[in-house]
């Protein structure tokens, strides 16, 4: 099996976030690609953060009509902060060890990758797939691998999809009364109308 993991805050998910899960599944043949929230992201503070359930309920109606993503609520699940490395970890006591794992990330968080929480440990866990994001130059390979050895090794870089489009932006949207729509699934849409959030 090749899994593919995508985590991210999702608050909300938008059709970025799904573009980016089925290149990655398009371009490596994955069988499946999870999309894991964070509970509490380490860099991030807890108020200014959308309840879980509420981001866990938008990604379920987001993947709702593809059957080749899906959800896990494990990261919100488990106390404390969101360590990636914990969540790989996670899934390799899940699967068999002829699994293999992919995780999807943007080319910022590739190039920040040597401060996060024991990366030597991550990348011989888990294949790095690494995405464009608008803003972001692709990473220096030689620099990776100087601050982490046999990075190289472990990275595959994609070079689409390459679509401008943060949830950032659209909190922002919809707090302004703006269209945003066009942005995220129309049940997504709905859902964010319906509870009234980021107003």
């Amino acid at each position: 099996m090749k899994l593919g993991v995508l985590g991210g805050t999702f608050d909300p998910v938008h059709l970025g976030h799904l573009a980016v899960a089925e290149a990655a599944r398009d371009a490596l043949g994955l069988t499946e690609v999870v999309l894991i929230p964070a509970g509490q992201p380490p860099l991030k503070p807890p108020r200014l953060i959308t309840p879980a359930a509420h981001r866990l309920a938008m990604l379920r109606l987001a993947l709702a009509d593809r059957p080749y993503l899906r959800v896990s609520a494990m990261e919100i699940e488990r106390p404390g902060p969101s360590y990636t490395v914990d969540t790989i970890a996670k899934l390799r006591q899940q699967y068999g060890r002829e699994d293999e794992i992919y995780f999807i990330l943007g080319w910022g968080n590739l190039a920040e990758l040597p401060k996060w929480r024991e990366p030597a440990r991550l990348i011989r866990m888990c294949y790095l797939v690494a995405v464009p994001r608008p803003g972001w130059p692709r990473p220096d390979v030689k620099a990776l691998e100087a601050a982490l050895p046999g990075i190289t090794g472990r990275v595959i870089f994609l070079d689409k999809p390459y679509l401008d489009i943060s949830a950032s932006a659209i909190r922002e949207r919809v707090a302004k009364g703006l269209p945003f729509d066009h942005l995220v699934p129309r049940p997504v849409a709905d859902y964010i109308e319906g509870h009234k959030l980021y107003r």
